[in-house]
């Protein structure tokens, strides 16, 4: 028997969160050493006044993957990932990519003509993901350290700003 966290043949589903999964994300996001936690409240709260600009990834009606985005205010065609997740072991091959991907996809949509993330440049994972939906796109990837570690407590490191664009709808 194969279960929705094991099987490769695994059809995720894809919508906005709701405020009922925002226990869901911060456990992904609590077991993850990549991750920078939050609050289980900064979640519910994002699964309110965010969720038109962030998705989530279900098996099953089980939440297996999300990202969370959002227009920066100050520049409106530009959409911030913020953080991107998945439950260890989900059997989705390439589920962050498709995450982002359709996040891309929905923020291109909307007016977005660039995309950024910022990241550490140790997580190899995620920079993939972004180089990948970058070649997709046939856009540029510019970066600069956007804050440098000092500015945070403990030891943290730099975060690098990764920058996609200008960018057009994709074509089918």
């Amino acid at each position: 028997m194969t279960t929705a966290t094991t099987s490769t043949r695994a059809r995720p589903q894809f919508r906005t969160p709701r405020v009922e999964d925002a226990h869901a994300l911060w456990q992904m996001v609590d077991q993850s050493d990549a991750l920078d936690n939050n609050s289980p409240y900064y979640y519910a709260l994002w699964c309110r006044d965010f969720a038109a600009t962030s998705l989530v990834a279900t098996v099953e009606d089980d939440v297996v993957g999300f990202l969370t985005g959002y227009f920066r205010p100050d520049d409106p065609d530009t959409y911030l990932v913020w953080q991107e997740a998945a439950k260890p072991r989900h059997g989705i091959p390439l589920l962050g990519v498709t995450l982002f991907e359709r996040a891309a996809d929905r923020a291109v949509a909307q007016g977005a003509r660039f995309i950024e993330a910022t990241v550490s440049a140790d997580n190899k994972a995620i920079i993939m993901v972004l180089k990948k939906v970058a070649k997709r796109y046939n856009a540029e990837v510019d970066t600069r350290v956007l804050f440098t570690g000092d500015l945070f407590p403990d030891e943290h490191h730099d975060e690098v700003l990764y920058r996609i664009g200008p960018i057009a709808p994709r074509t089918p």
